[in-house]
């Protein structure tokens, strides 16, 4: 099947990336950082919400601590600063946030309900929807993204668009065992990860979101034993 919803997605971001960069230098500095603490605080905002529908809290904190370690023995932000690193020698980028901006806009755009179920619904019963409404959210973050962090923001399209094919795919694959118990887990370990992200955003502290990424593939794991 042919992934709109991941595509489309794609080319929000690229396009709204463009806009961003257009708009870099029009915005004084106190606008783009007011700017980019609504973008913190809504992230934040929506990964509380997502959490929030966590019906066993107990598998939620192992999958994190669990999905935790793993992240930081594999040292998954540090492969993603690197990846990030390569695609700016080959885009041949002198900005400094460059590398910033691919791994943060990757994680937001990845990380989260919108992502897993849109995908998953394109992949179960062939519904673009959810991705086609996450693609308009992300353009218009991209917009303040990219005026912020620069080219690197157009370059996270390409993890988005694997990464939502690839759940798709998984999805056709293994559909019956993604019951709604199983992703209403799913989705608050995604909120909470997203609430990391917002922090990160608003400048508050830095959490390695990226070294904590396994804790979905833990959680999925977790809910299959014990549910």
């Amino acid at each position: 099947m042919i992934p709109v919803g991941s595509l489309t997605n794609a080319a929000a971001i690229i396009i709204g990336g463009a806009v961003g960069l257009l708009l870099h230098g029009r915005f004084p500095e106190r606008v783009r950082t007011i700017v980019f603490q609504a973008l913190g605080l809504c992230v934040a905002i929506i990964g509380l919400q997502m959490a929030l529908l966590m019906s066993k809290p107990l598998l939620v904190i192992f999958s994190l601590i669990l999905g935790g370690v793993a992240g930081e023995l594999i040292d998954i932000e540090s492969h993603l600063e690197r990846l990030g690193d390569r695609v700016k020698a080959l885009a041949r980028s002198k900005n400094t946030l460059f590398t910033d901006g691919f791994v943060t806009a990757s994680l937001i755009y990845c990380v989260g309900s919108m992502a897993i179920l849109g995908s998953f619904d394109e992949g179960l019963r062939g519904d673009s929807t959810i991705l086609l409404t996450k693609a308009m959210l992300d353009g218009f973050a991209s917009v303040a993204l990219a005026s912020t962090y620069g080219a690197g923001v157009l370059f996270s399209s390409v993890p988005v668009f694997c990464y939502q094919y690839g759940l798709t795919l998984v999805a056709g694959a293994f559909q019956s065992f993604f019951t709604e118990a199983i992703m209403a887990q799913i989705t608050a370990v995604g909120g909470i990860l997203i609430v990391g992200i917002g922090i990160n955003l608003l400048g508050i502290l830095k959490i390695r979101i990226s070294n904590l990424l396994p804790s979905l593939v833990a959680i999925v794991v977790l809910s299959l034993i014990f549910l």
